[in-house]
């Protein structure tokens, strides 16, 4: 696993960083400013960043946890470790998706190995691509309703077979169809 630190945390990462008070710069000298007006301040575990713009930067993925919809307008302080940061590109399958039961929201977490049972572990890149199927099945349930089922049962049957797999979309698809047969 790559070391990520002040010199090379920007270059093709994932990060979910946490919200911290906009008063934070306020007290402190600021280590770097980007041509966007970005400012981060640096620490021996991890960096400050605040910024306007969050999701896609430059070439990473940078997200705020509990801020789903960014406008440009809004700026967000944010806090993580060097150990947050995950190289975007890596063929390493250290990820998994887990949908929270109360708010059927879809969230990438990294497997760490403390768990008494291991769940599908996918690559970033492909967990991200299916975080963005299972945000569509939550939108969309057009096609949920040629089943001879309930849209929710459909739905969360899908979702659980994507969760758990690498198979495309369309082959669970018809998986299902076989399954409530």
């Amino acid at each position: 696993m790559k070391n990520f630190h002040k010199f090379n945390f920007f270059k093709h990462t994932y990060c979910e960083f946490e919200i911290k008070s906009l008063n934070f710069f306020k007290q402190r000298e600021i280590h770097y400013k980007s041509k966007s007006g970005s400012l981060y301040f640096y620490t021996e575990k991890g960096v400050y960043r605040y910024s306007n713009h969050w999701g896609r930067v430059a070439n990473c993925k940078w997200k705020i946890k509990g801020v789903e919809a960014y406008k440009n307008q809004i700026y967000y302080v944010g806090y993580a470790n060097w150990s947050d940061f995950y190289p975007l590109n890596s063929k390493e399958k250290y990820f998994y998706i887990a949908v929270e039961a109360k708010t059927n929201e879809p969230k990438i977490y990294r497997f760490k190995g403390e768990d008494k049972t291991t769940p599908f572990l996918m690559t970033l890149e492909f967990a991200l691509l299916r975080l963005k199927e299972i945000k569509k099945l939550y939108k969309d349930y057009k096609w949920a309703t040629y089943y001879n089922e309930s849209v929710e049962v459909v739905r969360n049957k899908l979702i659980y077979k994507l969760i758990n797999s690498d198979k495309t979309l369309q082959v669970l698809k018809q998986s299902l169809k076989n399954d409530l047969e």
